[in-house]
């Protein structure tokens, strides 16, 4: 019987693991973000203004992204970054800004409009350039998260001390790391379904993609096991989980076949920070969606106390 609570869930933490993310987030600092923010009325409402948004990101990439604003409500506005899963596009975040959010729904490279010179596929990202952490296709992915948080500390409109992330799978690991990496920065996160936490030990719990891409990549690599294991290590969430000072909220389902539950539990172990956590029976990867995102909802109020 599984016991997902209480498994044992490893990661190895490399030595040069900080100096590694300083490296990163060095060479992004080397280029300016120069974003550029494009009105489209077709898109917007009487509630919200849509732009279309490009700004520069690690190594010199272009990164799109939708970032939505209230009308009618006086500035400044909190802010929310919503990060997309693995195969799934990020929806412009009207939603959000209809509650009172200046809202950043970023599409890291990879992504549509953000895949012009870096494209490895869905499947293929979780594999890109995986024996060798500093090529890693992730590695720019992770930063370009970072990346648009960044843009937002430029906006006037924006307070940049009420500052949020909110995503499920991908996007709940993404909201992990980054708001490990900005930790004076994001004030709260909200991660559902959390991926790329436990990744190892998530290729021996579950048989479905994306955590099965490795298994076939080592089935045709095997030589590389360990260099895998080494990078992975890098971008591991439960490395990053103990440098996240932010309050968060998670939620899993106990029968996900996607992300396993034991690595959720694992990583809420690993959070120093406060943290609160709802596991849903019988619930798959959607983690108890739709009816937790009133939760998600009110814990993101609670701490970027939006105007409506």
């Amino acid at each position: 019987m599984r016991d997902p609570e209480n498994a044992v869930v490893e990661v190895e933490l490399p030595d040069d693991f900080d100096d590694f993310w300083a490296a990163g987030l060095a060479d992004c600092a080397s280029y300016p973000l120069d974003p550029v923010f494009t009105e489209l009325p077709a898109l917007s409402t009487d509630q919200v203004t849509v732009h279309d948004l490009r700004y520069t990101s690690y190594g010199g990439l272009r990164v799109a992204g939708w970032y939505t604003v209230p009308r009618g409500l006086p500035a400044p506005y909190p802010a929310l970054v919503t990060i997309p899963g693995y195969i799934s596009e990020p929806a412009i975040p009207k939603e959000w800004s209809e509650l009172g959010y200046a809202a950043l729904a970023v599409a890291p490279r990879g992504k549509l409009r953000s895949n012009d010179l870096f494209n490895p596929g869905y499947p293929g990202l979780l594999t890109h350039n995986i024996a060798d952490p500093r090529t890693y296709g992730y590695r720019g992915f992770y930063l370009d998260v970072v990346r648009a948080v960044e843009v937002l500390l430029e906006r006037p409109e924006v307070d940049g001390s009420r500052i949020g992330l909110q995503g499920s799978s991908q996007g709940g690991g993404l909201g992990i790391s980054t708001a490990a990496l900005m930790p004076d920065v994001i004030r709260c996160v909200a991660a559902g379904a959390p991926y790329l936490c436990g990744i190892m030990a998530a290729t021996t719990l579950t048989r479905s993609y994306p955590y099965e891409e490795i298994n076939e990549y080592l089935r045709l690599h095997p030589q590389d096991a360990g260099r895998v294991r080494e990078t992975v290590a890098y971008y591991d969430g439960l490395n990053f989980a103990p440098k996240v000072q932010a309050p968060t909220l998670l939620y899993v389902g106990m029968e996900d076949d996607v992300c396993p539950p034991e690595t959720g539990f694992a990583l809420r172990r690993a959070l120093t920070c406060e943290t609160t956590m709802h596991a849903y029976p019988h619930c798959a990867h959607h983690a108890g969606l739709p009816g937790v995102m009133r939760i998600v909802e009110d814990f993101l109020a609670a701490h970027l106390t939006p105007g409506r």
